[in-house]
């Protein structure tokens, strides 16, 4: 079959590091379809945060230099990809607002791989699906633009991204790769190719439908568990009892699992479920735990929003108009993705409240929040008031080191949604 030249199609916090470990030992095309994106890492540089530059840069360097060589290029035009053999589809797969599966960019992904695919090629979604999405969706897209035939003519496989963002020491190659093909040889295929750069080892899966299904459930069960802690916590505060000090006796037992109360944000978590959801309902099956558990994690924005206000009351620091911090807007600590933050429910419900809301946030980019969620209220440090409530959302390090009770007006509370910050003291948190 030849040198392996792969195309990695879509550029985000998955694709990026997928590219770049590839390029280490393989001839690699980065495609997406943002000229912004793809001008932005030619010159080195990652918006994300996600890459190191100086290895970027060296990458980029290598491919052009030595036409042999290992290395990586960008491209937006999909004709450019006709030269690789391999594709790998690592594109968002977000849901719609009634919180079904969105798989347009995956879709278009196909498509635009389906125009440059040869004989033996193969293609392997890395995208987060439901059980049977490759081989349902993404196959007959293939075919169609392709005109050739699956497994006849082209090859698919499934390895779903294990990609922890923000994380530097579980990097991609340090986590086990789940591997698996549309035929035993493609499969062995798929599974070799990601062992070539895998330090932690790769686990073929006997199917990509059993690939799926188990990327799928890593997060639902993730969702489960943490909306049960999210429950005690509600259960808890009713019974003034601390739900940490709760969960840390509890956890002097061996086989008790580490779970924390928060907020459910992000591409996987709070994603997921609703994929395999879906599928359930789509072959008559009613998913009450899988459902029940989002319903009850998609309600804690509000919960914390609403816990704030009656401190807020207690304290006689409640009006209408009266100023807010709310410290943090990415979807995890020290991390830049905006995109499905949880804290955004909190801003919301806060706002019905009449209350002025003022953000915080230095790894939040500003225009990403107003393109996100038309949020305007980005502040930098120099803060011009003080507040009558500071909630910390997202525990990022830098916050640690704020002296942020010069920051409150008198009975002014401090609400530590994750109870983590060591330099407050916490009138509130889940």
């Amino acid at each position: 079959m030849g040198i392996n030249k792969i195309a990695v199609i879509g550029l985000g916090y998955v694709g990026l590091p997928v590219a770049m470990a590839f390029a280490e030992k393989y001839r690699v095309i980065g495609f997406d379809l943002s000229n912004q994106r793809v001008n932005e890492l030619r010159k080195g540089q990652d918006h994300t945060r996600e890459a190191d530059e100086i290895q970027l840069q060296l990458l980029y360097r290598s491919f052009h230099h030595n036409t042999q060589a290992a290395g990586l290029n960008f491209t937006n035009d999909p004709y450019e990809l006709v030269t690789c053999n391999i594709y790998i589809i690592a594109v968002p797969t977000p849901v719609t607002k009634q919180n079904e599966p969105d798989l347009r960019l995956l879709e278009e992904a196909s498509r635009s791989v389906g125009i440059t695919l040869k004989e033996n090629d193969l293609v392997i979604y890395e995208s987060t699906v439901y059980p049977g999405c490759t081989e349902e969706i993404g196959v007959p897209i293939l075919e169609k633009f392709s005109g050739l035939r699956f497994n006849k003519d082209f090859f698919c496989g499934y390895s779903p991204e294990r990609i922890n963002p923000g994380d530097k020491t579980r990097t991609i190659t340090q986590i086990q790769k789940i591997t698996s093909g549309s035929t035993p040889e493609a499969a062995k295929r798929v599974d070799e190719l990601y062992a070539s750069i895998i330090t932690a080892g790769t686990y073929l899966a006997p199917s990509i439908k059993v690939a799926e299904a188990a990327k799928v459930i890593e997060n639902t069960q993730r969702d489960i568990n943490i909306a049960f802690v999210n429950e005690l916590s509600k259960i808890f505060n009713l019974l003034s009892i601390d739900t940490h000090e709760v969960l840390k006796a509890a956890g002097t037992k061996w086989n008790f699992l580490p779970f924390q109360p928060g907020l459910v944000g992000g591409h996987c978590i709070g994603i997921d479920p609703y994929y395999l959801a879906h599928k359930a309902i789509s072959v008559g099956y009613h998913p009450e735990i899988i459902l029940s558990a989002r319903k009850v994690n998609d309600s804690m924005g509000s919960y914390v929003a609403d816990q704030v206000v009656k401190l807020m009351a207690k304290k006689q620091v409640f009006k209408p108009g009266a100023e807010v911090l709310v410290m943090g807007i990415t979807f995890k600590e020290n991390f830049s993705d905006v995109r499905n933050s949880k804290v955004v429910d909190i801003i919301h419900s806060l706002s019905e409240y009449h209350l002025k809301i003022t953000i915080y946030d230095p790894w939040a980019s500003p225009s990403a929040v107003k393109e996100t969620y038309g949020l305007s209220n980005l502040t930098g440090e120099d803060f011009a008031t003080k507040f009558a409530a500071i909630i910390i959302a997202v525990n990022h390090d830098c916050f640690q080191e704020m002296e942020l009770s010069s920051l409150l007006v008198d009975n002014g509370i401090f609400y530590d949604v994750k109870g983590r910050l060591k330099n407050i003291r916490s009138d509130g948190k889940l």
